[in-house]
């Protein structure tokens, strides 16, 4: 038995999941959860799903997704979290996103809010599948990749993970990431599962509306583990003010995991100092690298050690910490390539730029994200984190897009902010880190920055909206690097 599904044998039924709802939180043992997996599996095996086929699951963060992500895995078949449509928002980009993960999959059953009834629970006796996940992402350019990850990696990565992080059962996890993500469903939903530890599960949109209920976990509901991206932190110190902290204890809070884009060091020293006063130990802050091609987790800072940076270029680069327990990382001509147990395929080229520095690996951004000037690679993040910087801003509100037009280099820099509010200083920090490059700066309304789930600006594809002329706001006259262009 996997222990993936061995926590079903002996389930507690007093610890499990508390689920956001709007009243409060709704508490399912894992007793309980674990006659909803089984209700569920049989569901599945009544619907006419085989052994060996595969299941979409397209489920918000509730106790359905984790009956019947554990419930295809217990009918023999593989399950494939795919978002909500609301996560998307926009519904011509998530009917294409779905379009190419069905196609990829060509599901036996797709389990879609509710379509599928639960009866009761029932013995399914069927072996294991091939493979315990297929895990999708559209990544940065918009096009759907799909993971296939076999039953030993993904226990791998868990075992790393809780190893990492010293989970035990006592422990209390918080998360608000999705759970069709890498992030949110590796390492704040099976991690704490398999553990055997409580989880606080709220949605992306609860978070968003109320960043405060979710501190509370922490705070007065004894939470002491939690992951997010680095826009998250920020949007945290942005909402949240100090005196609403007031009666909170964040003293236990062990770990903040910050990984699935670039983690810059303000979001860090901001978040700390927001939390220092009631307790967080700067320590807690935990920058991560990993991807879904590795299962999840690659490399993370050590528990109570704090976090490095090094200088790089005019901005500050953050260490990610070291290989967790089973993982390998190289870098080849500066591009980060890892392997080990989490690795289905052996070895993969990440198509990200780093460095490894002290036994840290230290990311600076994708490689398809950059361009060279005078020999020099500039890449988009850089650009972004420096304007960031000069602005008061954070990076969950900007994008910088890199590109030839003509024979020129081209900067695009998106802020979804007035132009006035921020123009003149982008226009000044891109023109020092991109010498000799045309530099236009538009301005867009609130969200229509296109991003992965985990927060990352889609550049490409925005760089093609950008050539067509589909970012909306009327076009002022381009300029070139000794003024400046804006819309």
């Amino acid at each position: 038995m996997t222990p993936l599904l061995s926590w079903l044998d002996n389930p507690s039924p007093q610890r499990g999941i508390r689920f956001a709802t709007p009243e409060g939180w709704d508490f399912w043992s894992y007793e309980r959860l674990a006659e909803l997996v089984r209700s569920c599996a049989a569901a599945l095996v009544r619907a006419g799903v085989p052994a060996g086929g595969r299941v979409t699951v397209i489920e918000e963060n509730g106790p359905r997704f984790v009956g019947f992500f554990f419930g295809s895995m217990l009918a023999g078949a593989t399950p494939s979290p795919v978002a909500p449509r609301p996560s998307f928002g926009d519904r011509e980009r998530y009917d294409d996103h779905l379009a190419g993960v069905l196609s990829a999959t060509r599901p036996d059953l797709i389990v879609d809010n509710g379509n599928l009834q639960v009866g009761a629970p029932a013995s399914v006796d069927r072996p294991l599948a091939d493979l315990a996940l297929l895990q999708f992402t559209s990544g940065t350019s918009g096009r759907v990749k799909g993971v296939r990850l076999p039953f030993a990696a993904l226990e791998a990565n868990i075992r790393a993970i809780a190893a990492w992080l010293e989970m035990k059962p006592e422990d209390a996890t918080a998360s608000w990431l999705p759970v069709h993500h890498d992030m949110g469903l590796v390492g704040c939903l099976l991690a704490p599962i398999v553990t055997g530890s409580d989880l606080w599960l709220m949605s992306p949109s609860d978070f968003v509306r109320n960043p405060l209920r979710y501190l509370r976990c922490f705070g007065e509901q004894g939470a002491c583990l939690t992951a997010m991206p680095a826009f998250g932190l920020d949007h945290i110190v942005r909402r949240v003010r100090p005196a609403s902290l007031d009666g909170m204890d964040f003293s236990r809070w062990r770990a903040v995991i910050v990984g699935a884009e670039r983690v810059t060091n303000g979001s860090l020293e901001r978040f700390a100092t927001l939390g220092a006063p009631f307790g967080l130990s700067h320590n807690a802050l935990l920058p991560a690298y990993g991807l879904a091609e590795a299962t999840l987790a690659v490399t993370g800072l050590p528990l109570r050690t704090g976090w490095q940076t090094v200088p790089r270029d005019g901005t500050t680069i953050v260490g990610c910490g070291t290989p967790l327990p089973g993982a390998k990382v190289t870098v080849v001509d500066g591009e980060i390539v890892v392997g080990g147990d989490s690795v289905p395929d052996g070895e993969v080229r990440t198509g990200d730029a780093g460095f490894l520095h002290n036994g840290q690996l230290y990311v600076i951004g994708r490689l398809g994200d950059s361009v060279k000037i005078r020999g020099r690679s500039l890449f988009a993040e850089d650009i972004d984190a420096g304007i960031a910087a000069a602005c008061g801003e954070t990076q969950g509100r900007l994008a910088t897009l890199l590109g030839t037009v003509g024979e020129r280099t081209r900067v695009v820099v998106l802020m979804e902010r007035p132009a006035s509010a921020w123009h003149s200083a982008a226009h000044s920090v891109a023109t020092v880190l991109a010498e000799d490059a045309d530099i236009e700066t538009i301005a867009l309304p609130s969200g229509a920055i296109a991003r992965t789930s985990s927060g990352k600006p889609r550049r490409r594809e925005l760089w093609r909206a950008y050539l067509a002329g589909e970012l909306s706001p009327s076009r002022m006259p381009e300029r070139t690097p000794s003024a400046s262009g804006t819309r």
